[in-house]
């Protein structure tokens, strides 16, 4: 029989599925391997052809380490909380999780469809509640962690109360917020509890402060920075604005030195971690403070009993030998003193100016380089070093959140601060001998010696730096300092789908909800919006109270909570105590390789790695990493056709459509259409007039009888109509042949086009290697004779190639082998059982069905394909120990000879001269000189 791809496919995902044939077993013999595919949020779409191609690169190299003798785990979930269902269900009223499982269930028959070995037993969902429990879990134990200097890890908040019994505050090195208290033990021991847990409020890794979000009112939520652009929400396009808000962060920057360290140690891709290492942001540099002038502004506290009477801006600096060069001083717009530091007279322009920030997201406002704006507070701040008063100013390059939200203005060596100094008509002062065309633009040089410098004139960098950063600190204005660009982690979402953060709120401070409370689930409510006063919609829901004078947290947890360690889940999924046992986390450890998308650098992959760490802080892990090796695969762009419709002479839009190579000859628009219904750029015009209304009654101009479309490369999305359905390939070619095409595109690490033209060229390969398995009335035929030399050489050729290729990931290039190999064996007239059994098992992780169809027919049991050993490449038969000389007559070619290496001229004018063949062509002459040189030719003059 023919290649009867469906019943083949459809047979073997049914026995896999009953037989639980790749399920991984926690504890083996054999060596483990985990492979890990970044999981999909199921969106009601369902998935196109480029969503796939990391999933088979992943299966391919599972499959592949299976037969190499490696216990392999590769499981798959859902990413399943997530706003689209949200924002479907404001719109339907239906609940998120019915919508969710409906688009489960879409992904679960579209992946099983393209034949993936997936332990489904290990199956997850971030918001089944059984899986979000632990999520709460994982909550809770950074509730109740701090992170000791000291130790340069987390623990239990116990060790911190019992560190404040012992000896107050003054010995504690924490990460922790800045306006900690000082206390001794006995000041400890009289604080009320409100006070006691507010103050390791200020220590948790998890914890409540005001924070600038971005507020989108449309959606009723907090978005995070990669779901906002330009000023608008990536999902919908609604205005996002700037606003304080009481929100709960996670202490990721306690982990900012080790999370930077230890990216040596990882094998990820190095553009990946340069983006990680540019977003924590490493600076060595010192604080530096500045006094308020007009201190009657404001009159506060701080640190230093020296500095009572006035208010301090702190700054962080790298360069603060130029702090001599200071003409201004620049204030984040949302900086909590604004208010109170801006004069009468600027208050105005100063509201003005935060109104227009505002509308701007961070991302944005760092991008934006070339802008110069700010306004000027009224007030002027001190120079520690000098002496000299200084303006005070805001500006939206400068971020609340990033260092102090203050820096300073040195323009002579900034080109930012060059322009602001300019653009405001602010002093740009020299401060290095070497410093030339500082009227033209800044030079950050570091060379010369100091001037206009004060008590470091003459100094050189390195000497006025250190002897900057004593005086500083002896004379209580600052101190050298480690200063990180990353920021902590807020962690929440005035949305109603997302885990319940398990707290309550007892006289306006947070508590965790008991242990044995776990899961705590969603409520129900009636709507899906945020209430009529503005609060989350959590806030609907009725009786949701845990006792009188109690309320829950109402914000949910944001997108990255469940998928920030959701591979240890699948490491025992069904665990019920545990999030995963100690046992089965010794065994699988962390995950060997993962495959997913770059667009995760700054927001997924940093999230993981801080949890892991922290997981590993408190004993629950081994590993410092959660990923060895990381692969990026590339975009499959679309491939977008154009349909051609002429205008007439007042340019007024016609109902015929000229061919692409024709539409010069007329005025025309190029409008979008399905590439469903056009093949190898040709249009199915009766397909075309039923695909709208409007085409119905279309006219065509044709070239050679066909319409020709057009083509361009774009983003595969709906919009463009370029967008195509595995299902539909599926149906017409099979699993096998779209598992192989989409590795054939290109290598995996690359962006590529879609391009279907080329699809039945592969689907032709499957069935010729079909066609080496049966006679010519497709009837299995295989023998058992010894394999010729020939036939091994082949096979050898494609084990070492195959092999070679999957372990260096270059899955494009083992596609053409194949086809070169089962081309040779065609040529051959192979049908070798032991060369083709071989070849089954070589294949199997590109094209399984097929395989597991020739392995049972060659005679082995169903199932015991993916357990199989690939097979031992022998570089012996790639030797070559013969070959075909071609044999000239008087410089004429006439014949090939097939002669071992090893023998000399004697020998082969022997051979040659006994061959029948040969004699032909002497027609009786007798030769004259035979010139032979070994491994090339042979010449015979006659």
């Amino acid at each position: 029989m023919d290649y009867q791809f469906k019943e083949i496919e459809q047979k073997w995902q049914k026995f896999w599925a009953d037989n639980q044939t790749f399920k991984a077993e926690s504890n083996s013999e054999k060596p483990k391997y985990y492979v890990l595919d970044m999981f999909p949020y199921p969106s009601g779409a369902g998935l196109h052809v480029g969503h796939p191609l990391g999933y088979i690169a992943s299966d391919i190299f599972s499959r592949y380490k299976r037969l190499k003798g490696f216990n392999v785990l590769h499981p798959m979930g859902y990413d399943s909380f997530g706003l689209p269902a949200e924002q479907y269900a404001i719109q339907t009223g239906q609940h998120p999780a019915i919508t969710t499982e409906a688009n489960i269930a879409t992904y679960r028959r579209q992946l099983d469809q393209i034949g993936f070995s997936f332990d489904w037993s290990r199956e997850v969902r971030t918001s089944e509640p059984s899986y979000y429990k632990w999520t709460q879990w994982i909550f809770m134990q950074l509730f109740n962690s701090w992170y000791n200097i000291e130790n340069d890890r987390a623990e239990d908040i116990t060790t911190l109360i019992e560190k404040f019994n012992a000896s107050g505050s003054a010995d504690v090195k924490a990460v922790c917020d800045d306006d900690v208290k000082s206390f001794l033990p006995s000041d400890w021991a009289t604080f009320t509890e409100e006070e006691k847990q507010e103050e390791l409020l200020k220590y948790r890794l998890t914890y409540l402060r005001e924070s600038t979000v971005n507020w989108c009112a449309a959606l009723g939520t907090v978005l995070a920075n990669d779901e906002v652009k330009d000023g608008f929400s990536e999902r919908g396009g609604f205005p996002v604005e700037q606003k304080k808000m009481m929100q709960w962060s996670m202490r990721i920057t306690a982990y900012s030195d080790r999370l930077l360290q230890c990216l040596d140690t990882i094998d990820w891709p190095e553009p990946i971690k340069e983006m990680q290492r540019n977003w924590i942001g490493k600076s060595v540099g010192a604080s530096v403070k500045f006094a308020v002038d007009n201190s009657q502004l404001a009159v506060g506290e701080t640190e230093n009993s020296k500095l009572k009477t006035e208010k301090y801006i702190e700054v962080f600096t790298t360069r603060v030998d130029t702090i001599f060069g200071v003409s201004y001083l620049v204030l984040a717009p949302e900086h909590e003193w604004v208010a109170e530091l801006t004069t009468p007279e600027q208050k105005q322009a100063v509201e003005a100016y935060i109104a227009l920030t505002k509308k701007k997201s961070e991302l944005d406002r760092m991008a934006d380089t070339k802008t110069v704006s700010g306004a000027f507070t009224g007030t002027y701040v001190i120079n520690p070093v000098s002496g000299e008063r200084i303006q005070l100013w805001i500006a939206d390059y400068v971020l609340a959140g990033y260092g102090t939200g203050a820096v300073m203005g040195v323009p002579s060596g900034d080109q930012r601060d060059w322009l602001f100094a300019t653009h405001f008509n602010l002093p740009i002062v020299q401060i290095l001998d070497a410093q030339k065309d500082i009227d033209v633009q800044a030079d950050p040089t570091k060379e010369g010696k100091y001037i206009n410098s004060g008590f470091i004139n003459g100094m050189e960098y390195k000497e006025a730096v250190a002897f900057l950063n004593n005086w500083l600190e002896e004379k209580g204005f600052g101190k050298a300092k480690v200063n990180f660009r990353q920021r902590d982690a807020i962690f929440g979402r005035q949305r109603y789908w997302g885990e319940p953060i398990p707290v309550y709120f007892k006289d306006g401070l947070p508590y965790l909800v008991q242990e044995e409370e776990l899961p705590l689930l969603l409520p129900e409510i009636d709507k899906y919006l945020p209430t009529e006063t503005g609060e989350p919609p959590l806030a609907r829901a009725e009786d949701w109270v845990p006792a009188a004078g109690q309320h829950y947290e109402l914000s949910t947890m944001p997108g990255w909570a469940g998928s920030s360690w959701y591979w240890y889940r699948y490491m025992d999924a069904n665990n019920n105590d545990e999030f995963a046992s100690k046992e089965a986390v010794d065994y699988w450890k962390a995950v060997d390789l993962y495959i997913g998308g770059s667009e995760h650098a700054t927001g997924h992959l940093l999230y993981s790695r801080f949890w892991n760490k922290f997981l590993k802080d408190l004993g629950y892990t081994k590993e410092e990493e959660p990923f060895k090796k990381l692969i990026n695969q590339g975009m499959i762009q679309g491939r977008s056709n154009f349909v051609y419709r002429v205008n007439d002479e007042n340019g007024k839009p016609t109902n015929t459509y000229v061919s692409a190579g024709l539409r010069k000859e007329y005025k025309t628009s190029a409008l979008h259409v399905d590439v469903n219904i056009v093949e190898n750029d040709t249009l199915d015009l009766n397909k075309f007039k039923a695909w709208r209304e409007e085409y119905a009654n279309a006219e065509f101009i044709l070239e050679g009888g066909k319409y020709i479309c057009g083509v361009e490369v774009e983003k595969m999305s709906k919009s463009k109509f370029n967008v195509v359905n595995p299902d539909d390939l599926i149906e017409r070619y099979g699993a096998d042949t779209l598992r192989m095409y989409e590795m054939f595109l290109g290598p995996l690490e690359q962006s590529k086009p879609w391009n279907t033209n080329g699809i039945e060229g592969v689907f032709k390969f499957l069935r010729k290697f079909w066609r080496l398995f049966h006679n010519e009335e497709w009837v299995f035929h295989v023998n058992d004779a010894v394999p010729t030399k020939a036939e091994h050489k082949a096979l050898h050729k494609i084990i070492k190639k195959v092999q070679d290729d999957i372990e260096r990931f270059s899955f494009n290039t083992s596609v053409s082998s194949f086809m070169i190999a089962v081309n040779e064996l065609t040529d051959l007239k192979c049908k070798n059982r032991q060369i083709l059994e071989d070849m089954v098992i070589i294949l199997s992780p590109y094209a399984p069905h097929i395989c597991e169809e020739l392995w049972v027919l060659l005679g082995n049991d169903a199932g015991t394909l993916s357990y199989a050993a690939f097979p031992t490449f022998k570089p012996e038969y790639l030797v070559e120990d013969e070959f075909a000389y071609p044999v000239s007559i008087n410089g004429k070619m006439k014949m090939n000879l097939n002669l071992s290496l090893t023998l000399a001229q004697p020998e082969v004018e022997s051979i040659l001269l006994a061959d029948e063949h040969f004699q032909k062509f002497l027609d009786g002459k007798a030769p004259k000189k035979i010139i032979f040189v070994k491994g090339k030719i042979i010449n015979v003059v006659v």
